[in-house]
């Protein structure tokens, strides 16, 4: 790629700078010098800075303080996004302090942390708005030199022209505030990258480990109350009476009282807020003056509740293989005669995939601090879609919007959970009620058993094979609670086969369900990919050809729905192929492979399963990915590692169960994740290109349980067709005369 220059004029600037969330509105008033000697001091945070906007602070030495907008839920975009305006406004990325950014939607757009689309979005417009200020500094100097701009040069934050003459920043910078925005600005080449593309250690990996306050459960004010609330204990009961003398009479409580009136009358009418999933219920809140304290005494309430619909886990199996026996789909994607094909077929392949609900299970209960006064509400704490929260917040108080102040504090862990604001909205009514500042904290029974969840679905896909050819392929999806359908019917391989089909129907349930880390393609990849295989034993033909032969008839450019790109996907095939030795293992080494496109990246992974005390163990898992330009190797590593070893985890392990509503897990005691000496050795490989980013904080986890499924069929002879593994422990016992592998 070489240099690419894009036309804005100074309104697309101001605006487009602050694009996807990520990008900085520059200003100069405050510029200072920055001389080329200047050494840093140990701890920019501590720094004498001057305020110019929301966006950036500058100190007298020179360092930067940049404000990062997107909420951090630990896929770094904290420490990237900064990365990509620092390069373009060419300052050194040791005199660059990061402080998170409150909700602005007027500086601000995108300020969200979902569908790893953050990066992807702001890519352009970080950069844009990184060398425009440059840029405008630089015409600055050249006019107090009395030269042509092209003859000066940037290093660091000083400005060299043809003579050798030096200014800073800060020499040029009032100057240059009174300056035309440029029309035109050239970007950085790719090679010419000094801080994209190195590795660059979390900007708050100090913190996090010395313990310091960052998440929103560290959060406190003076006079703050602590808020426990008693939620329904099965899906789809409502509170008929409780007694809260006991509650009452203990130590630190301070009020018990009842919300809901609010949420029901603002939020569950047609046009609410989709984020905003509450229970119809009226709820009870303890308030006291510690955490401890109010948890303890919801437990002393005596509550009464009752409902009907009350669904248990047999129930919703039954009811989704109705659905995909039934007839009542919604048709995604439809080429070709699926019908006609299957008649005429030689051969039909026809398998059903099964999967659980599942919780988020972040490590960081929800939260959130709200003190809502006559003069405005004050909200702060860990939220993945902020101006969403504050909008429904304030249609739920019947306040302004511009009333509401809140600002982010990192997350300990989001995975889509932290997308649905219904802890913000509690805090905010109960914080209404009381008149007082006030932090409602969740325990992790209440995360786990009043939670939103991944969806229960099952997939059955169906193929014909004529005269040694696929000619035919039909998904159908049967979901609780569906609302995603458009993620699935455009990506491989759609396109690659002239009959194809998908449909999807849904089971409207009490059970809250929402986004869970790649949402459905979290379980579809295992699926798909589980029955690619299979397809390619039935063909009687190598299973990497197989879909290197599909990805080869598809013409992406006469299909514009297709969002996958076939010579990228072949690619990180070939790739994989290569660096996991496929095919090439030593005896006992059992190998399972996978491709999949998701969040607009293409993975391929290979798993090694090898047989330990009479047990299969998955040992390594490699992994190839396409992404685009790498903004933070170390950072991409963490989340690569992280997706694989999740996808893993959860396919082998994560089941979550219902009876009569109510979940059988409310803790860890009985809700199993993958242990530390489970986690497979993940080997990392990217593909080096200077095309734009994609996403890569979900990419990783589908193709996971699909390359394990795979490997475990070579280990075992045996096929797996449900989730979690583990559920049925006969499929992973050992044969007495061991596979060849």
């Amino acid at each position: 790629m070489s240099n690419s220059t894009i036309q804005f004029s100074r309104r697309a600037f101001m605006r487009t700078s602050s694009l996807a969330g990520g990008g900085m509105l520059i200003g100069f008033n405050f510029f200072q010098a920055c001389k080329p000697k200047a050494a840093p001091p140990v701890d920019l945070a501590q720094l004498n800075y001057n305020d110019f906007n929301a966006f950036i602070k500058i100190a007298d030495n020179g360092a930067v303080t940049i404000f990062s907008p997107n909420p951090e839920i630990g896929q770094g975009v904290k420490t990237s996004m900064p990365m990509i305006i620092a390069e373009e406004l060419e300052v050194a990325w040791k005199n660059v302090h990061v402080e998170q950014g409150a909700l602005d939607t007027k500086n601000y757009t995108r300020q969200v942390a979902g569908g790893s689309q953050s990066i992807r979005h702001g890519w352009d417009a970080l950069r844009q708005t990184g060398a425009t200020a440059k840029q405008m500094l630089v015409n600055a100097a050249a006019v107090k030199w009395g030269v042509d701009p092209s003859e000066c040069s940037v290093k660091e934050g000083v400005i060299t022209n043809a003579a050798g003459e030096t200014l800073g920043y800060g020499d040029v910078v009032k100057d240059a505030a009174q300056m035309e925005v440029p029309e035109d600005v050239v970007l950085k080449e790719p090679k010419s990258y000094t801080i994209i593309g190195q590795d660059v250690r979390n900007v708050d990996i100090d913190k996090i480990t010395t313990g310091k306050p960052l998440f929103g459960l560290d959060y406190k004010e003076e006079g703050m109350l602590y808020a426990s609330v008693a939620r329904p204990p099965a899906f789809g009961q409502r509170l008929v009476s409780f007694d809260a003398t006991e509650a009452k009479a203990m130590p630190g409580v301070v009020d018990v009282i009842t919300i809901g009136d609010r949420a029901r009358a603002h939020l569950n009418g047609e046009n609410r807020n989709w984020s905003a999933i509450l229970s119809d219920s009226d709820k009870v809140v303890v308030v006291a003056t510690s955490t401890w304290q109010a948890m303890k005494a919801k437990n002393a309430l005596k509550l009464v509740w009752e409902g009907e619909g009350l669904e248990s886990t047999e129930e919703h199996d039954k009811i989704l293989l109705g659905l995909l026996d039934g007839n009542d789909f919604n048709t995604l994607r439809s080429d070709g005669n699926v019908d006609k094909a299957f008649a005429n077929a030689d051969t039909i392949l026809e398998r059903t995939y099964e999967s659980p609900f599942l919780p988020h299970n972040c490590m960081e209960p929800m939260n959130f601090f709200a003190n809502v006064t006559d003069e405005k509400i004050h909200l702060v704490g860990p939220v993945q879609t902020p101006a969403s929260a504050a909008n429904t917040v304030a249609d739920m108080l019947g306040r302004d919007v511009e009333d509401i102040h809140l600002e982010m504090t990192r997350m300990g862990g989001g995975f889509g959970r932290r997308l649905y604001g219904d802890f913000v909205f509690e805090a905010a009514e109960i914080s209404n009620a009381i008149k007082k500042p006030v932090k409602m904290v969740s325990s992790r029974e209440d995360d786990m058993g009043t939670g939103v969840y991944r969806p229960a679905i099952k997939y059955r896909i169906k193929a014909a094979i004529k005269d040694g050819k696929l000619t035919a392929y039909h998904l159908k999806e049967a979901a609780i609670n569906s609302n995603m359908y458009g993620l699935i019917p455009n990506f491989f391989p759609a396109g690659a086969i002239e009959n194809y089909q998908v449909d999807a129907a849904n089971y409207k349930s009490n059970v809250t369900t929402g986004a869970w880390r790649a949402p459905y393609t979290n379980f579809l990849a295992f699926a798909e990919q589980s029955f690619f295989d299979e397809l390619a034993e039935a063909m009687d033909v190598d299973r990497v050809q197989l879909r290197l032969d599909l990805l080869k008839k598809v013409d992406a450019t006469a299909d514009e729905a297709i969002q996958y790109d076939p010579d990228r996907m072949i690619k990180v095939i070939n790739t994989a192929v290569e660096k996991s030795g496929w095919g090439a293992q030593p005896k006992g080494v059992y190998q399972g492979f996978v491709n999949y496109y998701c969040h607009n990246t293409h993975v391929a992974e290979v798993a090694n399963v090898e047989i330990e005390n009479g047990k299969p163990v998955v040992k390594k898992v490699v992994c190839v990915v396409d992404c685009g330009i790498v903004v933070n190797p170390l950072g991409a590593l963490n989340q690569i590692e992280g997706g694989v070893v999740d996808g893993v985890g959860h396919a082998m392990y994560g089941n979550f169960e219902f009876d009569a509503g109510a979940p059988k897990a409310r803790n860890f005691d009985r809700y199993r994740l993958v242990r530390m000496k489970e986690a497979p050795m993940v080997e990392v490989h990217l593909i080096q290109n200077e095309l734009s980013p994609t996403g890569l904080g979900e990419p990783t986890l589908p193709p996971a349980g699909g390359a394990v499924a795979n490997a475990l069929k070579a280990a075992t002879g045996k096929r797996i067709y449900q989730q979690p593994f583990l559920k049925n422990p006969e499929l992973l016992k050992v044969p007495e005369e061991p596979i060849i592998g």
